[in-house]
C-alpha cells in the first residue's frame, strides 16, 4: 500500500472495527490489519449486547462491523504487524507478516488479549455451543441454578466462582490438578458456601445429547454438570506496545488515559489490551473515543483546530458541590454570565 495512513489499526475485533467505522465517517484514509483472532468469535450467543433482543453470534456481528466500516472505505486485510515503530520525524512504521511496508500518521492498536483454554479436545466448538463459557459476566445469567464447574486455580479462579455464587449454589472449583494455595479464609468461605474444591487431575470429559455431561477425575470420579466456566486467566497481546514503549501494567496491558491515549504520542488503544472490563461494550466505547481523539490530533496537524486552542487534558474531578441537578440545568445565558463562550465544536469532540 503506497501512501501514508491517517491511522493503521491493528485488530479487528469490536474495538478496531468500531474505531475503523469512525475514522472512514471522519474521511480519514485507515487500514485494519486483522490475524482474524478476535475472542468476540468465540462467542456463540451474547445476550447482554445491547439493541439485540434474542442476543447474537460473535461472528456474525464482527461481519455486520466488518461490512458497515468498508461501507464508509475502511480498508480491512487479514494478516499480522509483525513489527511497529516510531519514526524520528512523526507517526509509525509497521511491517506485516507478508513483508508490506506501512507507514501512519497514528496507531490504534486493538490487540486484545488471549485466554489460557483448558486443554480439552474441540475447545472451539465445545466454546461454541456454549459447553465451556469463558466470561460471567456476559452469561451467567444462563446458568441460574445450574449444575456449574470453574476451571481455575489461584485468586482469580476464587473471584469467578464468588462471582457465579450469585447465580447458583451448585458450584465446584475445578484446578485440573493444580494446587490451589488458598489462605484457610478462603478455603472457609468456599466451605461455608457451599462450594466444593478438587484438586486432582481430569482425565477426561464425556458428552451427551449436546452439552457436557460428566467430568472423569484420575480416581475415577464421576463428577456431572450442566456447564463449565474456564477461569485460566488471560495473556495480553501487548507485543507491539513494547516494540515501541509504550506503557503497561503488571499484566502487560495498556495504561491509557481518558482519551485512550497511551504514553506514546500518536498511538491510542481501545479494547481488551487496555487496563479495565473486558466487554465488547467497553471496547466500543474506547474505541469511540480514541478514533475521535485521532481525528482532533490530525486536525490540529492540518491547521483546522486553531493554533492557540489548547490540546485537550485530562480534567481534574468536579466537587460533588459543582454537580447539582441546578447546576446541570442552569441556561445557557447564566453559564455565560462571566463572559466565557460556550463550548466550540472543537472542544465538544475532545
Amino acid at each position: 500500500m503506497t501512501g501514508k495512513l491517517d491511522c493503521l489499526i491493528v485488530g479487528g475485533g469490536p474495538g478496531g472495527l468500531t474505531a475503523a467505522i469512525y475514522l472512514a465517517r471522519f474521511r480519514r484514509t485507515v487500514l485494519v490489519v486483522d490475524e482474524a483472532k478476535s475472542r468476540c468469535a468465540w462467542i456463540p450467543t451474547s445476550h447482554n449486547h445491547a439493541g439485540f433482543m434474542n442476543g447474537i453470534n460473535g461472528l456474525d456481528l464482527l461481519d455486520r462491523m466488518r461490512c458497515q466500516a468498508e461501507q464508509y472505505g475502511a480498508r480491512i486485510q487479514t494478516g499480522t504487524i509483525q513489527s511497529l515503530r516510531c519514526l524520528d520525524e512523526a507517526g509509525f512504521a509497521a511491517v506485516t507478516d507478508s513483508g508490506e511496508e506501512l507507514t501512519a500518521e497514528t496507531v490504534i492498536l486493538a490487540t486484545g488479549v488471549i485466554d489460557d483454554q483448558p486443554r480439552l479436545p474441540n475447545l472451539f466448538d465445545a466454546v461454541q455451543r456454549g459447553l465451556i463459557r469463558v466470561c460471567p459476566i456476559c452469561d451467567a445469567f444462563e446458568v441460574i441454578d445450574q449444575k456449574v464447574a470453574v476451571i481455575g486455580h489461584g485468586r482469580d479462579a476464587l473471584g469467578e466462582v464468588l462471582f457465579i455464587r450469585g447465580y447458583t449454589a451448585d458450584l465446584t472449583l475445578l484446578t485440573l490438578g493444580t494446587p490451589m494455595n488458598l489462605t484457610a479464609e478462603d478455603r472457609a468461605k468456599l466451605c461455608d458456601l457451599g462450594i466444593r474444591t478438587v484438586e486432582e487431575q481430569v482425565e477426561r470429559v464425556t458428552e451427551e445429547g449436546g452439552r457436557i455431561t460428566k467430568v472423569i477425575l484420575k480416581s475415577g470420579e464421576e463428577l456431572a454438570f450442566d456447564t463449565l466456566y474456564s477461569a485460566l486467566g488471560t495473556l495480553a497481546r501487548s507485543t507491539l506496545a513494547g516494540q515501541i514503549g509504550a506503557e503497561m501494567n503488571d499484566q502487560g496491558r495498556l495504561i491509557v488515559d481518558s482519551h485512550c491515549r497511551t504514553s506514546i504520542p500518536g498511538c491510542f488503544a481501545a479494547g481488551d489490551i487496555v487496563a479495565g472490563l473486558n466487554q465488547i461494550s467497553v471496547a466500543m466505547g474506547q474505541a469511540a473515543i480514541a478514533a475521535t481523539a485521532v481525528h482532533n490530533l490530525l486536525r490540529r496537524r492540518d491547521g483546522m483546530i486553531p493554533p492557540d486552542t489548547p490540546a485537550p487534558a485530562d480534567p481534574e474531578p468536579k466537587q460533588s458541590s459543582d454537580t447539582t441537578l441546578a447546576a446541570c440545568i442552569e441556561p445557557p445565558e447564566a453559564a455565560a454570565a462571566d463572559g466565557s463562550s460556550a463550548p466550540t465544536i472543537d472542544e465538544r469532540l475532545d
